[in-house]
Parts: structure tokens; C-alpha cells; sequence
């Protein structure tokens, strides 16, 4: 009898840009921009712990950061681009409006398998893995490059006329710019072991980015983040995602890793103590790299490896929380 086909994530990199800007900078910069605007020193560690960022240089596309992290997991896989059967472009942050930044990606790779684009603000990257999953498992592909290029230090610079949009505007401050890259290759043992996602739709207009075409037609800002209405949407939705460890007969003390969307210390804290998960089993990545968006959960499993931290047969759960809002977990077993 034939074995079921399954995949598996073989190869995971990132692109870490090499200058930084510290929470401080940052304020500064935006008193600079907006003089008429009143920004308390220290407000970015106070609220949301944020120390640094790392930001790509003037002139950087969000496919230079894909490409950058696509071609360093490629090239750890011993592979060409050749070798990709089929590429996707995960990310909050985009080249164009059209067409799909995955063309960009994959030019600029070299790769000529088919490509979309996957868009679901901050859970880009989980949705893209299941997928991947969904068409190996199908037998459509053998090997699919998963890519994000994430270039949040953009929003930054956008004008405030009051406090109140600053108020809208001061999470986006805290994000950071990062590439990052997941290789899924067919197996004959299952690597990606479950995945499930929820939504609360409804709550969409709690964190939103302007399209420039379909504006309101009355200013307003472009960017606009409401962190209470966000953190109202999420409750349950975390627990109906954990769902996927249940189904697969495992409990949250089976897992040796657990990877969460960051946008800040204290709400990675409560969605672990949400999860009943100990702090010692996660990845803290904010601090020194802010909130990277689809780049997060790809990140913190390049930070374990790095340090020794993932090994062979670790049970690995990739948990992320979006705006829209969407709650998603990947259960995979680590085979690279």
C-alpha cells in the first residue's frame, strides 16, 4: 500500500536587515515630522516594551527582504532555483498593487514555477503553510517556497495632525522590517501535523491600512490601529485555534516550542498564559526586533535553531493572531 503523502518544513531562514533604530530614535523622528504633536519620552518601552528595530535601507523593496531570506534557504537546502515547484508571497507589505509580489520574488530569484500572493494581515505566514500543506498532500507540488518581505519601518514616517491619530498611528511604530523563508518539501512521514484557523470578521475595522484607490472620501488617517477594540476581538479566538493540539491528541505540556505572534511583551505574556503555556517553551523576539508582522513565527524558529533549541522530533506549535481578526496554529513535528 502506497504511504499517504505529507509534508514538511525542511529549511527555515530569515533576513535580518544590520541597521537598527532604538524606540528613543524613533520617537524623535516623529516629534521631528510632526512638531505640533505631544510624544512622552519612553512611551514605546512603556507600553509595549519595545526596545529596537531593525530597518532595511532607503531604497529596499519588501521583495529584496523575500529574495534575500528565499535565496539563503535555498542555497542551506543545497538547491537551485530551479528546484521550486511553486512559490508564495506571504506578507502585510507589498511591492505593488498589482501584479502579485510573488512575480517580483520569483524574478528576482530566478525561479519560474507558478506564484501567488497570501494576504491575511499578520497570519499571512500560517495560511501560506497550510495551503502548502493542503497542495503536497494533494500531490499538485513536491516543493513550495514560502516567502514574506516585511517593510512596517514605512509607516513611521506618515504625517499626524493630532493626537488622536497619533494615538491610531503608535503600534505601527513599533514595527520592524524582516525577510524571512520557509521550504516545504513532500515526506513520507507527516512534518506539518494539523492546522486549524478561526475568525471573527466583524472586528475588522478595529486595525486598518487605507487602499489608496478606495479611500473615504473625507481625510483620514491612513494607517489606524484601535489596540482596545483589537485586543476585544481575539478573546476565544485562541482557544478555538488550540483546538488543532487537541484533535491530535496532544496537550499544551507535549510541546517543546511555541511560537506566537509578538506585537508587544506584555500581549505575547497573555496569550501564552491564555494557551497555559510557560514562558520558557517561547521565543521572545520583540524586544529587539519589534513587531515583524507574517516575519514573526518564521524568525523565532531561525532563533531556536540558532541556539540549539530545535532539534529533530520537537513538537513545534506556531500560534498567530491577526487583525481582521483571524486566530490560526500550526502543529508540526520538526524533520529538517
Amino acid at each position: 500500500m502506497t504511504k499517504p503523502r505529507c509534508s514538511t518544513i525542511r529549511r527555515v531562514a530569515v533576513h535580518v536587515p544590520a541597521d537598527r533604530q532604538t524606540g528613543t530614535e524613533i520617537e524623535d523622528e516623529v516629534r521631528s515630522r510632526n512638531p505640533g504633536v505631544r510624544l512622552m519620552p519612553g512611551i514605546l518601552r512603556q507600553m509595549y516594551g519595545f526596545e529596537e528595530r531593525r530597518v532595511a535601507p532607503p531604497g529596499s523593496w519588501p521583495s529584496d527582504l523575500a529574495v534575500a531570506a528565499g535565496r539563503r534557504a535555498l542555497d542551506q537546502a543545497g538547491l537551485g532555483p530551479d528546484a521550486v515547484d511553486l512559490l508564495i508571497y506571504a506578507s502585510v507589505s507589498e511591492d505593488v498593487e498589482e501584479p502579485a509580489t510573488a512575480h517580483v520574488v520569483a524574478y528576482k530569484l530566478g525561479v519560474t514555477a507558478p506564484v501567488f500572493d497570501v494576504q491575511n494581515a499578520c497570519n499571512g505566514v500560517l495560511n501560506a503553510l497550510e495551503i502548502a500543506d493542503a497542495l503536497i498532500r494533494a500531490g499538485r507540488y513536491t516543493r513550495v517556497l514560502v516567502t514574506t518581505g516585511e517593510l512596517g519601518s514605512r509607516l513611521s514616517a506618515l504625517p499626524v495632525r493630532d493626537r488622536g491619530e497619533l494615538a491610531l498611528l503608535l503600534p505601527a511604530l513599533t514595527l520592524g522590517d524582516l525577510g524571512a523563508a520557509l521550504l516545504v518539501e513532500a515526506s513520507d512521514r507527516p512534518g506539518i501535523r494539523a492546522a486549524v484557523f478561526c475568525a471573527n470578521s466583524s472586528s475588522w475595522p478595529a486595525a486598518t491600512v487605507a487602499n489608496p484607490y478606495f479611500g473615504p472620501s473625507a481625510p483620514a488617517p491612513a494607517v489606524r490601529f484601535d489596540s482596545a477594540a483589537l485586543a476585544a476581538s481575539f478573546p476565544g479566538l485562541e482557544a478555538r485555534a488550540f483546538e488543532a493540539l487537541h484533535a491530535a491528541g496532544r496537550k499544551p505540556e507535549d510541546l517543546d516550542l511555541v511560537c506566537v505572534h509578538q506585537p508587544s511583551v506584555a500581549f505575547t505574556r497573555t496569550i501564552l498564559d491564555s494557551l497555559d503555556v510557560p514562558e520558557d517553551k517561547a521565543v521572545p523576539v520583540f524586544t529587539a526586533y519589534g513587531n515583524v508582522a507574517t516575519a514573526g513565527l518564521p524568525l523565532q524558529l531561525a532563533q531556536a535553531a540558532r541556539r540549539g533549541r530545535l532539534r529533530p522530533g520537537d513538537l513545534v506549535a506556531l500560534f498567530g493572531l491577526a487583525s481582521g481578526a483571524s486566530g490560526g496554529l500550526v502543529l508540526l513535528e520538526w524533520s529538517p
